[in-house]
C-alpha cells in the first residue's frame, strides 16, 4: 500500500519536480500551491499520511502555521 503525501508549494516547477520525484519513489502525491488550497485537501481526505511544505507561500498561512495546524487536527500526519 502506498504513502499519501500532499506537496504544498507555490513555485509551480518546484511544486512539479517534488511531486515527481516523490511519485517515482512509490509515493501518491497530492498538489497543492499553497495552504488555502491545502487546508481544503486535507479536510476532504482522510488518507494523507504526509505534509511536505514550503514555509514562504502567500495565502492566510505560511507552512509553519500550516505544520503547527496540520499537527494539531491531524496528529498522524507526518510534517
Amino acid at each position: 500500500m502506498s504513502v499519501t503525501v500532499l506537496v504544498v508549494e507555490d513555485d509551480g516547477l518546484i511544486r512539479l519536480d517534488l511531486a515527481d520525484t516523490l511519485s517515482d519513489a512509490g509515493y501518491d502525491v497530492l498538489e497543492a500551491a499553497n495552504a488555502d488550497q491545502a487546508m481544503a485537501i486535507l479536510q476532504r481526505r482522510n488518507d494523507i499520511k504526509m505534509l511536505l511544505t514550503d514555509i514562504d507561500m502567500p495565502g492566510s498561512m505560511n507552512g509553519i502555521q500550516l505544520a503547527a495546524v496540520t499537527a494539531m487536527r491531524w496528529p498522524d500526519c507526518a510534517i
